[in-house]
């Protein structure tokens, strides 16, 4: 392992993953999965009345990368919409490959993963579940709404 990409700090959020575990009333669930790792995470999510993230939970079958990439997720991811959670997806993918800021508090810590393309899709993970579940969790309140 390089020390320049597994620092201390990317091990210490892989060990504390927020939110981990499926929540009994989710609204929708999402499982994503790496083709080139084969990282895989869900991502369990039911939404509050006023359409936000109410209630979160993740299980993560991640290396370093990954595991740290959800734990940072875990810790912003109550009370964002689903189009947040999107734009940020994105934004995390510009910025893994090169363009803009973090946009997220604390992604910059994976700053070492920039250069290792293969790396990008095992930290996206966590990001585009919990993004693709809030949508669903959207649609479907949408759906019982009408």
């Amino acid at each position: 392992m390089s020390e320049a990409l597994y620092n201390a700090a990317i091990l210490r959020l892989a060990c504390a993953i927020p939110h981990e575990g499926r929540i009994a009333d989710a609204q929708a669930s999402v499982t994503r999965v790496s083709p080139i790792c084969g990282s895989r995470v869900s991502a369990h999510v039911a939404l509050g009345e006023d359409g936000r993230v109410a209630r979160f939970g993740q299980e993560v079958r991640a290396c370093a990368l990954g595991q740290a990439s959800a734990a940072i997720l875990g810790a912003g991811v109550i009370g964002r919409s689903a189009p947040e959670l999107a734009a940020v997806r994105d934004g995390l993918a510009r910025w893994l490959g090169g363009a803009g800021d973090p946009p997220w508090p604390a992604l910059d810590v994976l700053a070492p993963a920039r250069p290792y393309r293969a790396r990008h899709a095992s930290i996206l993970l966590a990001f585009e579940a919990a993004a693709a579940a809030a949508m669903d969790a959207t649609a479907a309140t949408h759906r019982h709404a009408a």
